[in-house]
């Protein structure tokens, strides 16, 4: 099979769905289908594009022994919503010169968010007489509007419209998470023609590592109990309840310390609250590149996941669940809904209440307090489950068969 992967991120940049991309791309080409990935110059998180990727409109190359076109990209880090609309249609119209440059193909797989590449996606595979599949990680702009984020009306109304159109002209829609599926279903698309490609993990890469001592005595928490959030710092998170939560138990607990690992627009703010509230059991470690995750994890007794108490975030399946569990490191979600329900079926987490400070420490202290039996089995259970459901391997064992059942139906 012939595939165009198109997105806006792709490493060497970092983050969910760089990763995703990057990882079914290897083991799509590894199965020996064809792959091309279509994406911008590198700009995230920073809005800054390295030295090595400016002053060029587009280019060619392999990475890692993935053909990759990226084209240009106004890049805007932390500025107004409209700079961000302007980054995101800068990219929608150059990679046009990216579909042209692109070899003949049988499906584009398009990324959202965000949701005006689909217009690149959709039209793209009407150049190149393809399949087009409409992959979405983020219901948008319904996402934006609960989160504050976007509040003109007539833009709003324009997305939605926008939205609609691209739904129902996708040949196939993939989701992230079982929510996104059900609204698929729910906005009119026929439950035959929208399956599951969740995020997953490199089982391969992210394994069970014994702690790295010099690691914790570098950054000062060897003999503690050490949470560990890792990701992003964004608004989505709702890590100030983390923060607040550090604050209530720091004089009571000292044996517990919260380690951040990563960077994002949140950062500032929350350097800032750990001064203010003097919490000495707080570390921001800053980003490390993704061959060095599997070490942080090892630092780690337990990895926190937190999201913002918002309706639609209770279909949600967070990326950082699953390389936590593949490292056999149990998950402390702060959240609600579809992720909650897999990691208390499984047995490889506990749950707290977002955005509810108390919860959270509550939760954090006795997680602290798990017995060796315990914690050993809940280990076992993520890595378990990570192999079986969350490696890459099975996750286009998954997308192959529904492409292939709808290519049979559709000639049948």
């Amino acid at each position: 099979m012939r595939v165009i992967y198109l997105c806006q991120h792709f490493p060497p940049e970092t983050g969910a769905p760089q990763i995703r991309v990057y990882e079914v791309s290897k083991e799509l080409i590894s199965r020996g289908h064809q792959v091309e990935v279509l994406t911008a110059f590198p700009h995230h998180p920073k809005g800054v594009i390295p030295e090595e990727y400016r002053g060029m409109f587009y280019m060619f190359e392999e990475w890692d022994g993935i053909p990759v076109h990226r084209s240009w990209i106004y890049p805007s880090p932390k500025g107004s919503f409209w700079k961000r609309l302007a980054s995101y249609f800068s990219f929608t119209f150059s990679a046009f010169y990216s579909i042209i440059k692109s070899k003949p193909t049988d499906v584009i797989i398009c990324n959202s968010p965000p949701l005006f590449l689909g217009i690149t996606g959709y039209l793209g595979a009407k150049m190149k007489r393809a399949k087009f599949v409409f992959n979405v990680a983020d219901i948008w702009p319904e996402s934006a509007v609960e989160l504050g984020i976007l509040k003109n009306k007539t833009f709003i109304r324009l997305a939605e419209r926008l939205e609609k159109f691209l739904y129902r002209k996708s040949w196939k829609i993939a989701t992230a998470t079982e929510g996104i599926k059900d609204y698929m279903v729910k906005k009119g698309k026929k439950e035959e023609d929208v399956f599951l490609l969740p995020n997953g993990v490199n089982t391969d890469t992210f394994v069970p590592l014994p702690k790295d001592t010099n690691l914790l005595e570098e950054i000062g928490i060897n003999g503690k109990k050490v949470f560990m959030y890792a990701g992003a710092l964004g608004y989505a998170q709702g890590l100030d309840s983390i923060l607040e939560a550090a604050a209530l138990i720091k004089d009571k607990e000292p044996n517990i310390h919260f380690l951040f690992v990563g960077d994002g627009q949140e950062r500032d703010k929350l350097l800032k609250m750990k001064e203010d509230m003097d919490l000495h059991n707080v570390t921001f470690y800053g980003s490390v590149p993704v061959s060095e995750m599997p070490r942080m994890f090892s630092l780690a007794d337990f990895s926190v996941v937190s999201l913002r108490n918002i309706e639609l975030f209770k279909g949600a399946r967070p990326s950082k669940i699953f390389p936590a569990i593949s490292t056999g490191t149990p998950v402390l979600y702060c959240g609600d809904g579809e992720s909650a329900a897999i990691l208390e079926e499984y047995k490889c987490g506990k749950i707290a209440a977002p955005e509810n400070p108390d919860e959270i420490a509550k939760a954090v202290v006795k997680l602290a307090q798990t017995s060796d039996q315990e914690y050993d089995e809940m280990s076992k259970n993520g890595r378990t489950l990570a192999i079986e459901q969350y490696s890459w391997k099975s996750i286009v064992d998954d997308l192959l068969a529904n492409i292939e059942a709808a290519k049979q139906k559709a000639n049948s």
